[in-house]
């Protein structure tokens, strides 16, 4: 028998417990892989974007060619769009030809990958056009793609469907509307098939698909639509092979796949059933399903904020799940021989990851993640369902706090953050994120929420928003938390909620009209709707009609919910983090915040960083900001380490 005695891990505080992931460690990690595509001269190259954290948050494009990955764009060369903003679908493959957009200067660039020395080669003439959702005339050699046309007035942006030639020109093919998607060539070259949508519509309300030939001279002839309203959403059009055009519908109170018949008139189902074959429009280029072949549809679903795989058969409406260890899957390509996918889950960081049909098993192309702490540190989320206010049923994943180094006092509860996710139509996964490693390893309990608004659950729960923005997203993260205390899981008198953009507001409207939460901290949040109207980019220009009410009738109503009119009830010390070159949240909403609690004497603390946008892309930026409020967390609750450096200074201390 051994006599070997092991160590006894040491007792120390929950929130305090030292860690191995540290913020550089997040930083370097943090490499967001999105922009999935196929192509080269076979068709069987993976290309994808990755960002570069070190590179000021560059988004460069990599292939996958044979059996090695190599980086396609070189610096300065930034992969981006800033159509909506948001962006997204910013480059195309035609065989072994790159079009791309240079976020620098929002011009359209060519690649030839075969070229000994490839160098992007500049398309379009400078001005003040974005371009997004590229899509290849192969017939007409030409690019077709949504173009965002900005003017010198400061104005709205006039948004149209443009042909863009080999010379550069430009042609419209489509205008009128207020927001145009997802241009589509039909196989034969013969049609175009598109969304579009008006305000105050956002495209997860209502849109339509319309359907137009392609004339000899490349014009369109007489659109008709084919799906679509104000109360129906659809989204992802594609063709099949054999020329069929399938699409992402809603109309039975969940985003299912449908298809026009060859009779061109009719619609049908494939396999309806309450599960969501989408997500939120926010960017271009979105894909969860593709083709095998003109009989068989590979397609992933979510089902209560959890991704599944499957073989679709539209002749039987047959779906056939596929074997995978993910819980996410985010964007999805098909080519003949396999599966292509960006996907994570509980215990791996988003990945790139391929799946041949005639193998077992996965192979991984890329990750998000270099290095990974070992399994058993880290927090294995679990799936929650909570009362909420109103006989509502709210859901959250909620991350324990683990480190085996360490062990709490006995009889002690750990500080919880609760997270309210941005958008505020999205939704939270329970892929692994170091960010979230972060907490739970130094003893914090982590809930994040899938909302009343969220997506992923169905029609009827995205609608919970409607007019209830302020209201339904923060009692239900109130909610939350109580349950967890309810549950033991958490120290009542240690509770903190965050969130960034939408979720900004989530958490100051916590604070402000509720007692449940003791610390905040908002990351580039609203705290003025008026304001945000104000200053609003065209996407979202009336977004505030559906989450609220619309102007002038709801002044009232945006000041009541707006927690800038309501300071004299915020008496939570808060930490604010704020892009200073952001365009959607404008930096005033945080420092006129700032500015109330420091005059109420409230602690505060204020991070403004030049250079960052909405939504922070640079390594220094995202240990700065980790480490900023780890310490605010730790000082406000008496935590910290008196003889450490303060990373950030805060503002009305008590003596």
């Amino acid at each position: 028998m051994s006599n070997t005695i092991l160590p006894v891990a040491p007792v120390i505080p929950f929130g305090a417990w030292p860690s191995t992931i540290s913020a550089a460690q997040v930083a370097a990690g943090a490499t967001p892989l999105s922009g999935l595509m196929l192509g080269g001269a076979d068709g069987c190259d993976i290309f994808w974007l990755a960002g570069r954290a070190a590179q000021a948050g560059r988004s460069t494009l990599l292939r996958y060619h044979g059996v090695h990955e190599e980086e396609i764009t070189a610096m300065p060369y930034n992969v981006r769009s800033r159509v909506h903003e948001y962006g997204g679908g910013a480059y195309a493959v035609d065989s072994d030809t790159v079009y791309f957009s240079h976020f620098a200067d929002n011009r359209l660039y060519r690649l030839d990958l075969t070229a000994d020395t490839p160098e992007p080669q500049v398309i379009t003439a400078a001005g003040s056009q974005r371009f997004a959702d590229l899509a290849i005339d192969r017939q007409r050699a030409r690019l077709i793609a949504v173009r965002e046309l900005h003017g010198d007035d400061h104005g709205q942006p006039h948004n149209t469907l443009c042909a863009i030639h080999a010379d550069g020109s430009e042609q419209v093919l489509v205008q009128g509307a207020d927001f145009y998607s997802s241009p589509r060539v039909a196989p034969d070259g013969s049609a175009l098939a598109w969304l579009s949508w008006d305000h105050p519509d956002m495209p997860w309300q209502g849109t339509s698909l319309w359907l137009a030939a392609i004339a000899a001279d490349g014009t369109l002839g007489e659109p008709r639509r084919i799906a679509g309203s104000r109360e129906e959403s659809v989204c992802q059009p594609e063709w099949s092979p054999d020329g069929l055009l399938h699409f992402v519908s809603d109309r039975s109170g969940w985003w299912n796949l449908y298809r026009l018949c060859r009779d061109g008139q009719r619609t049908e189902g494939l396999c309806p059933m309450e599960a969501e074959f989408a997500t939120p429009h926010w960017t271009f280029g979105n894909s969860m399903y593709g083709f095998r072949s003109a009989s068989e549809i590979i397609c992933t679903y979510i089902v209560k904020g959890v991704s599944h795989l499957a073989r679709l058969l539209p002749a039987s409406g047959k779906l056939e799940a596929i074997a995978n260890p993910y819980a996410e899957i985010r964007e999805l390509r098909v080519a003949a021989g396999y599966i292509v996918m960006l996907a994570g889950s509980p215990t791996i960081p988003l990945e790139l990851a391929r799946i041949d049909f005639t193998e077992e098993g996965v192979e991984i192309l890329a990750q998000s993640i270099a290095e990974l702490p070992d399994e058993a540190c880290l927090s294995i989320p679990t799936s929650i369902s909570y009362p909420s206010a109103n006989g509502r049923t709210a859901h959250a994943f909620f991350y324990p706090p683990c480190n085996p180094a360490v062990q709490a006092p006995a009889g002690s509860k750990p500080p919880v953050i609760v997270i309210g996710h941005g958008g505020p139509t999205g939704m939270t996964v329970n892929t692994l994120k170091l960010a979230t490693q972060y907490w739970t390893s130094r003893g914090f309990g982590v809930l994040d929420v899938n909302y009343g608004g969220s997506t992923g659950f169905g029609r009827a729960y995205r609608d919970l928003l409607k007019g209830q923005w302020g209201i339904i997203d923060v009692e239900d993260c109130v909610a939350g938390a109580q349950a967890l205390v309810a549950r033991g899981l958490a120290d009542e008198q240690r509770l903190i909620i965050r969130g960034s953009s939408a979720g900004g507001l989530t958490t100051l409207c916590a604070l402000t009209f509720h007692d449940t939460f003791k610390l905040g901290a908002s990351y580039y949040g609203v705290s003025d709707l008026a304001g945000l109207d104000a200053d609003s980019h065209k996407f979202e220009s009336h977004y505030n009609e559906y989450l609220i009410a619309p102007q002038p009738a709801a002044a009232e109503l945006y000041k009541a919910r707006s927690p800038i009119h309501h300071t004299d009830k915020l008496s939570c010390p808060m930490i604010f983090f704020q892009g200073l070159d952001d365009k959607v949240v404008p930096p005033k909403q945080s420092e006129m915040m700032v500015q109330a609690l420091k005059a109420r004497g409230v602690p505060v603390a204020y991070v403004a960083l030049e250079g960052e946008g909405h939504g922070f892309r640079k390594a220094d930026t995202i240990i700065r900001t980790l480490e900023a409020e780890l310490y605010f967390y730790q000082h406000m609750f008496g935590l910290h380490d008196a003889t450490a450096s303060a990373p950030v200074l805060i503002d009305n201390l008590p003596d």
